[in-house]
Order: C-alpha cells, then sequence, then structure tokens
C-alpha cells in the first residue's frame, strides 16, 4: 500500500513544536523530510518532560520525537555562505520549503520566498510565525502560550467564572493545531503547484489558528463587541450542560440537549420530585437556581463511581463523557480500537508507544516513519544525495558550514 505523499521532499529549516509538527505528519503521510538544524541542535531536544521510566528508554527525548519522527536531520551554519548554498541545492530538489522564521530572518540567509522561487520556480514555501508575516506584531515571537492561548482571548474565555483564575494549557496544544492549519495549507499549495508548475506561497500563525478554533464564539463577538460569558458551573444555562464530581473523585461533562433534558436527567438521578418544585419546574426558575441545583446534584453524584454512573447514564440516554486524566487516555478502550497510540521501534532502545496523527486513510498508508533523528545523523547521506563529494564536504566541516555526528 502506497503513501499519500510518496515521492514529496520537504526541507524543514524550523525549531520547538509548531512548524516541526507539520513536518511529522508530512513524513508519516510518506515525504521524505529534511530537517536543517543549527550546528547546535533544534532548541527543543533534550528539554522534554522526561518519562518515568526505567530501562534502555529511561531519558530518552519522546517529546522531541513525536514531532521529528521519520525525518532526516542535517547539521547546517545558516549564517555561512556554504551553509546557505547546501539548503539551496535541497530546496532545488525538493516540492515544499518549510519554516518558522521570522521575515527578517529569511530574507538573512536567504530563504525568504523571493530567494526561493529564484532557486526553485515551482517550490511550495510554507511558513508558520506566532502573529503572521505582516502588520505591527509580525517580528514579535510567538509560543502557543503566548500567542495562541494568551492574545487570541482563549485563555480568558476559558477561566471559571469572571473571577477564575487564568488557566494554563498542557504542552504544544497551540503548536499541534496550528501545525495542522499549516499542513492544509501545504496540501492544497502541491495541488496548485502540480497542477500549475507554479511557485506557491503559503502561511498561518498560532494567533489566526486560535482564533478560528473560536470561530463559534467570534462569529457574535465580532459583530457586537461584547465581552463574553464565563460561566461557572453554579452560573451554566441547564443543569444537563455542565460538569460534575463523582464518589471516586472523577468527573463527568453532560451535554443533553433539548426541551426534555431536566426530565431525562431526573429520571436518571431518581428525583421525579424536582419536576414539580417550584424551585426547578421550568427554565427560568432552574437558572436562577442553578447554583442550588449543582449542589443537589453534586450530592447525589457522589454516591457513585464516575463509572456507575456513565452506566446510569448510558440506560437513560444522557450525552455524557467521562473526564480522564492524562494517564488514563493510552489504555481507553475507544483510543486501542482506533490505535491511537501505535507502537514504534527505535533501532536500538526497542519499542515504545507513540501518537498517531489525528486522521486515517483506508487505502493508503499513514503512519509513523520511525524515531527522531539524531542532530546531523544523515549530514553526509544528505550532501552526498545533492552531488557533493568528501572533499567538498571535508571543506565545509573545516569551515563550520555543516556537522554530522562522526566530526
Amino acid at each position: 500500500m502506497s503513501a499519500p505523499l510518496e515521492g514529496i521532499t520537504v526541507i524543514e529549516v524550523d525549531s520547538y513544536m509548531a512548524a516541526p509538527s507539520t513536518g511529522a505528519i508530512l513524513s508519516d503521510m510518506g515525504a521524505r523530510v529534511i530537517k536543517v538544524e543549527p550546528l547546535s541542535g533544534d532548541p527543543m531536544r533534550g528539554i522534554g518532560r522526561p518519562a518515568k521510566i526505567e530501562g534502555k528508554l529511561k531519558g530518552y527525548d519522546f517529546g522531541f520525537d513525536v514531532t521529528n519522527r521519520g525525518k532526516e536531520s542535517i547539521a547546517i551554519a545558516l549564517d555561512t555562505p556554504g551553509g546557505v548554498n547546501v539548503v539551496h541545492k535541497l530546496v532545488k530538489q525538493a516540492q515544499v520549503f518549510l519554516c518558522n522564521l521570522l521575515p527578517h530572518r529569511q530574507s538573512r540567509f536567504a530563504l525568504d520566498p523571493e530567494s526561493l522561487k529564484a532557486v526553485n520556480p515551482g517550490l511550495v514555501h510554507a511558513t508558520l510565525t506566532g502573529y503572521g508575516t505582516n502588520g505591527p506584531d509580525a517580528l514579535r515571537p510567538g509560543y502557543d502560550v503566548t500567542a495562541f492561548f494568551g492574545r487570541s482571548g482563549l485563555y480568558d474565555a476559558m477561566r471559571d467564572g469572571d473571577d477564575g483564575v487564568v488557566p494554563m494549557a498542557r504542552p504544544a496544544q497551540g503548536d499541534h493545531t496550528a501545525g495542522l492549519a499549516l499542513l492544509a495549507c501545504i496540501l492544497a499549495a502541491l495541488r496548485i503547484a502540480e497542477r500549475t508548475g507554479e511557485f506557491q506561497l503559503v502561511e498561518t500563525s498560532l494567533y489566526e489558528t486560535a482564533i478560528w478554533t473560536q470561530a463559534t464564539d467570534f462569529a457574535t463577538t465580532a459583530v457586537d463587541r461584547a465581552p463574553v460569558r464565563r460561566r461557572p458551573r453554579g452560573g451554566e444555562l441547564t443543569p444537563a450542560t455542565n460538569r460534575y464530581p463523582c464518589g471516586d473523585g472523577k468527573w463527568i461533562v453532560l451535554n443533553q440537549l433539548g426541551r426534555d433534558s431536566f426530565d431525562k436527567l431526573c429520571k436518571a438521578l431518581d428525583k421525579p420530585e424536582w419536576l414539580n418544585d417550584e424551585r426547578f419546574v421550568d427554565g427560568r426558575s432552574r437558572y436562577r437556581n442553578m447554583a442550588v441545583l449543582v449542589e443537589e446534584i453534586d450530592a447525589i453524584l457522589a454516591n457513585k463511581t464516575r463509572d456507575e454512573w456513565g452506566v446510569i447514564f448510558d440506560a437513560n440516554n444522557i450525552v455524557w463523557g467521562p473526564v480522564l486524566s492524562l494517564d488514563e487516555v493510552p489504555g481507553d478502550p475507544q483510543a486501542e480500537a482506533i490505535d491511537m497510540f501505535p507502537q514504534m521501534r527505535h533501532p536500538e532502545l526497542g519499542t515504545y508507544q507513540t501518537v498517531r496523527v489525528p486522521m486515517r486513510f483506508f487505502n493508503a498508508e499513514v503512519k509513523p516513519g520511525g524515531p527522531a533523528p539524531v542532530l546531523g545523523e544523515n549530514t553526509r547521506e544528505i550532501l552526498q544525495s545533492i552531488g557533493i563529494q568528501d572533499e567538498e564536504m571535508r571543506e565545509l566541516v573545516n569551515l563550520g558550514c555543516v556537522k554530522s555526528p562522526d566530526n
């Protein structure tokens, strides 16, 4: 079975998490992805949360691995003419150039659209930044916690009520979401480039991707410019669209919609008398007394575990979901059924589980192509593939233009 992007070569000049995650998916789809790193390596190498395990895999950088798997690594000093010349030779043979450098740095290293169009007129040039490549903050560095969650309004909207503490996102949530947006840009641009042979320039940013993820809110807010209503548990519109703790300390989320949602909830909780209780008799009454109603439901749910309530809610056709802890998810039967955490084999360290990209092909092969490369692991082979032989290679090494593990 062939891979969707077999025969496509991607030159990736980036770091950290967002753009590299796009490269990882392109690799999973069968593209050859050559990661160009500085001689010191991508700054993300070695700073991920260590796994609490013993044995051969102890200390392995799984965080770096998941966004760089299946790639080749070449270490190049972009601030040297020889290094830039090598990148240009690579770009000449590629279909996609993937980058997260800000515009002035692209120009400094002759990796800007105009320079690379001259090298390869049929190239797809794709850029991912914090805020976009124009506007007052085009040169501002952006990370997902600042550009994606903070500047976009997402952190503020997620606070639990008007006085709630601003939450913190888990690592790289915004990065991986923006990486998917750039992937869509690249796939569409490849289609145009293959059809017309013309240079394609695409980009996205953490900021605009985050705004799109909140499009349902912004569809109204962009018109009325009114502050978003942040609802604590005691201020939700209905008790059947809320979150509750259970007797084992684990939480559930209810999302039962419709006119009969409260009737169904009363039946599931064995509280038919609430239907005639003047505090809860209609939607307005329930909303006015929501804090009291939430306390009542909390007290009832405290009598059983999350899983026990799940069985009851299923039997009463209540739409609900468990709030799983991160460590529960890899063992979730649904995650296992759709192979969300497939096995990866490292040639030296053995096997471990990784995270599958959120897309499945039934007539094509999309899967992790192998672990992330060590810094400069493929420098020699990549240089040879563009016609640079041993003598010229030694000269590039001596001049500090490139680096490989054996020098």
